[in-house]
């Protein structure tokens, strides 16, 4: 019954939203809010039948392709070249705010919630510290805006996800030994993890990159394929790197990065593929969020954890930016706006999906999953209505035309 739910709530969706997207957009409505609220209309809470468990097979399949996707169109967008030449803002977000974030998050997580283990808290913590710019698109878009803020906005998001994946292993691994020291031997698996899994990735992408231009410069290819075959290595480099022991995600992000910066053709293949069918699978896995993780967790949604999820959105995230830019000719509003425009969407999603997966459930911690859920469903909201008049009041101070 709910297979044919799925199905039929995804073409409703795609069908509708894509007919009238652009008078939606008028009223700040995004793709993101429309596939939560129509996941969340087709789940138990309206038909009143068995909940789906987030460990499902066929949800764990979408979560594994769609992150696959994910990290490698994010890795593959990012132009080192361009990097190089605007790198400070972005480091100051990467490896200043991003730690801070985290430790603070930590740390309020267990004041919160002090019966929870630290490492709870933690994972809590890195589950919500990747930021998603497609909740606010509209301000990464805006030409109105500086370019050097939008690009910043564009590469925190991109990059961040890639950073505290390792991390986010790290814990899980930790958690499943039951232990916090080396004695269980998770230390050495999660650095081979790690090193097999960007050297697998990083060959692959490289070598995927060489042989398919080759093929384009020789007419081998024909033009459809060339925005599916760099996916497909995508893909392939997770199961490369996981035959060989590494960790699959860690191989996709490595490949995403070497292809993307091997060749700029395949670099706008991907963003071309991203743009279209891979914004279908991020759409599902909002679908897929509504209708799992919204039902499982509202019994869980109390004063509490909405004043956690309204701290992670507001201080825990603007603070540590605010202060990462202490010594930079950065003004107060710019650093405010930098810390409002951090979203939790598509990564935290995911991330749930794979510590729900590795850890076999939520039992006996429902609480800090169902907190990580509420932010996200927060985020989705606050995020996707303010995009927009914040963009425009930004852009009135802050014209584009005097930082170009």
């Amino acid at each position: 019954m709910h297979e044919h739910l799925i199905f039929l709530g995804i073409s409703i969706v795609i069908l509708g939203y894509g007919l009238f997207s652009k008078v939606l957009a008028k009223y700040n409505i995004s793709g993101p809010m429309i596939f939560t609220i129509v996941g969340v209309l087709i789940s138990p809470l309206a038909f009143g039948e068995k909940q789906i468990h987030a460990n499902a097979e066929s949800v764990q399949i979408l979560a594994e392709i769609t992150l696959i996707i994910v990290l490698f169109s994010d890795a593959a967008a990012l132009n080192l070249q361009q990097l190089k030449a605007h790198w400070r803002l972005p480091t100051r977000l990467l490896f200043v705010a991003l730690p801070i974030t985290i430790v603070l998050a930590t740390l309020t997580a267990m004041w919160f919630y002090p019966n929870e283990q630290t490492l709870y808290a933690l994972l809590l913590a890195l589950i919500l510290a990747p930021t998603d710019a497609a909740l606010g698109k509209i301000v990464v878009s805006d030409e109105r805006i500086p370019s050097t803020v939008r690009n910043t906005i564009n590469v925190e998001s991109g990059l961040n996800d890639g950073i505290v994946f390792p991390v986010l292993l790290t814990v899980l691994a930790m958690i499943a030994s039951n232990s916090t020291t080396a004695e269980s031997g998770w230390m050495t698996y999660i650095a081979q993890q790690i090193a097999i899994g960007a050297v697998a990735g990083a060959f692959m992408g490289w070598a995927g990159a060489v042989v398919m231009m080759k093929a384009l410069k020789r007419g081998w290819m024909v033009h459809q394929y060339s925005n599916l075959a760099p996916i497909a290595l995508a893909v392939l480099s997770f199961y490369f790197s996981e035959h060989f022991g590494g960790n699959g995600y860690i191989a996709a992000f490595f490949s995403g990065l070497f292809l993307g910066n091997t060749s700029a053709v395949l670099r706008e293949h991907v963003e071309s593929f991203a743009e279209s069918e891979g914004e279908l699978f991020i759409m599902v896995s909002f679908l897929i969020f509504g209708m799992v993780f919204v039902p499982t967790s509202l019994p869980y949604w109390d004063l509490k954890a909405f004043a956690f999820a309204l701290l992670s959105l507001t201080v825990l995230r603007m603070l540590p930016v605010v202060l990462s830019f202490a010594f930079f000719k950065v003004d107060f509003a710019t650093r405010l706006f930098y810390g409002w425009f951090g979203p939790r969407g598509i990564a935290s999603i995911l991330y749930i999906l794979v510590a729900v997966h590795q850890l076999g459930g939520v039992k006996g911690h429902e609480t800090i999953f169902a907190v990580a859920s509420l932010t996200v469903v927060l985020s989705i909201f606050l995020h996707g209505f303010s995009a927009q008049p914040l963009a425009v009041l930004y852009a009135k101070s802050h014209p584009a035309d005097k930082s170009e």
